[in-house]
């Protein structure tokens, strides 16, 4: 792109305050309702047409399980270098992950670096990068039968280990380049025929490290209802994006400029530089063990990211689709076993302009988040029928044979003006239009607004009923007395809940209490 080095913070610094933002617009559903994505998407789109969001995140899930990794959307991009050299969110999971573990094989015997290739020359893969999957998918499998409400401490540990590397490995370079390298000091660069001016690159790179976590956004609640307090999940993500997020940049852009001082050359991906560092396992001892300890913590860092972020999230929407058959630890393992399937390293070294299309999905995510903040926020204000997301013809959000139209013409709306921007740009078309470019740069935002604006329209226009409501009877025991309070339900307790109830009114709905079948007025 050209920018400059506090361009490119800039970017980094609006577009993590927007993605904390986003995120807790939609996970705060799961903090006051406790339910997660697959639950929440009934009552805006039906029971099933909740299937069109659930089944677009359980593909993304398959493939980035298999392969997620820094995309480039345009060539020298020094923002989104930046971001890609050490990133918490997207560190090379899957199939890049398995680089890694490659890079700790060769700290430990030299050799390993130098294992023929036993691949056919037409493979896209060699045995070194071949084995180092195999192996990470193999260290990664005990930690599915991990629930995700026990993820605390690993992530913990495997976090502190990857933030002090990280720290260790900038002073290292600072110390033994003696400063940073030209890379700090260079200005903005924009080429004297390049179409598009300062402001439009950088929203360009806002869109993009938006869109990067889109699919994140989109199931923030799915992990959100499992906090304990309100206040935790919003110290911990406005702490993660706004602190970790940018420090864990900034320590990226400035270990690679010393890095660039020492070796000639700039080395965005961190198995590169670290194997460049112990010289391809020709260094000496202490350097390799260095690197050892450092891609080890960049490994179990990514291994946590990937089964929290994909794994165990693909986990929970199969859990959605298919309950009878299927719980989240089935679905976590068969998202699991999928990477197979996919085969990331035909992935990655072939189908680039696949690739491309999956990094820009937040087209068709973005409309999502739109509709549900909308519904959530703005129609239903808050108030949600819990009993009525667990039924299907008896409830209120089946809607027209489990369809909410209201939805589907707000979504198609939400992405189709910045389709055409997309495909232009992933088929690399050399003077594309620039409406349709300018449009995609701002594709995230277009996707959001339009798609909850005209799905608010549509409901005024064409009511739903009884839009707002919720049950006066806390039925699953979903709250603490505390929260019960808070949201305005009844707690769920054997000695008070017909006479409290019966005091609030009721619907004359029938509900089943710990066993015990209630019509609210009637006992049995």
């Amino acid at each position: 792109m050209g920018l400059s080095v506090p361009q490119a913070m800039l970017i980094i610094v609006v577009s993590r305050i927007l993605i904390a933002g986003f995120s807790t617009l939609i996970a705060w559903i799961g903090l006051k309702w406790h339910i997660g994505f697959t639950v929440q998407n009934r009552y805006s789109w039906g029971m099933r047409g909740s299937f069109i969001p659930l089944l677009q995140r359980i593909m993304l899930n398959f493939i980035w399980n298999a392969v997620q990794f820094p995309i480039e959307q345009e060539s020298g991009s020094l923002k989104g270098d930046v971001q890609d050299f050490f990133n918490l969110g997207s560190l090379v999971t899957g199939w890049n992950g398995g680089r890694l573990v490659a890079v700790c094989l060769t700290a430990i015997w030299p050799s390993y670096a130098r294992i023929p290739n036993t691949f056919s020359p037409n493979f896209p893969t060699t045995t070194e990068q071949f084995v180092g999957f195999v192996v990470f998918w193999f260290l990664s499998t005990p930690f599915l039968w991990l629930r995700p409400e026990k993820f605390k401490i690993p992530f913990l540990v495997v976090c502190t280990w990857c933030g002090v590397g990280m720290l260790a490995w900038m002073i290292w370079a600072l110390a033994t380049a003696k400063g940073v390298g030209p890379l700090w000091n260079s200005g903005q660069n924009v080429p004297a025929n390049s179409e598009w001016n300062t402001s439009w690159l950088i929203m360009a790179g806002i869109n993009q490290s938006i869109g990067g976590l889109a699919a994140g956004i989109t199931n923030g609640s799915d992990f959100s209802r499992y906090a304990r307090r309100r206040r935790s999940y919003l110290w911990g993500t406005f702490g993660s994006c706004l602190v970790t997020g940018v420090l864990v940049s900034l320590i990226g852009l400035v270990t690679a400029a010393a890095a660039q001082k020492i070796y000639g050359e700039v080395y965005w991906n961190p198995p590169d530089l670290l194997m460049r560092i112990m010289d391809n396992g020709k260094g000496s001892s202490r350097s390799r063990a260095g690197v050892f300890f450092l891609s080890a913590g960049f490994a179990f860092t990514a291994m946590f990211e990937n089964i929290c972020g994909n794994t165990v999230a693909g986990g929970i929407d199969l859990a959605g689709l298919f309950p009878r058959y299927i719980n989240i630890r089935r679905g976590a393992i068969i998202t699991f076993v999928a990477a197979w399937i996919v085969q990331p390293w035909q992935l990655i070294n072939r189908a680039t302009t696949f690739i491309a299309v999956l990094s820009s999905f937040s087209v068709f995510l973005a409309p999502i988040i739109g509709i549900m903040a909308c519904d959530y926020y703005i129609l239903r204000k808050r108030r949600i029928r819990l009993t009525h997301l667990y039924r299907t013809e008896m409830s209120e959000y089946y809607f027209t044979k489990g369809f909410n139209w209201r939805a589907i013409p707000a979504w198609l709306c939400g992405w189709a003006p910045t389709i055409g921007g997309l495909v232009v740009t992933v088929r690399g078309d050399a003077r594309p239009p620039r409406a349709l470019v300018e449009l995609y740069y701002m594709a995230f935002l277009i996707g959001f607004f339009i798609s909850g604006v005209l799905f608010y329209l549509l409901n005024i226009l064409f009511p739903v009923a009884d839009m707002g409501q919720m049950d006066p009877i806390d039925v699953y025991g979903t709250f603490t007395l505390a929260e019960a309070r808070r949201v305005g339900v009844t707690p769920l307790d054997d000695s008070t809940i017909v006479g409290e109830a019966l005091a609030k009114g009721s619907s004359g709905n029938d509900y089943n209490f710990k066993g015990k079948d209630v019509e609210v007025g009637v006992t049995s």
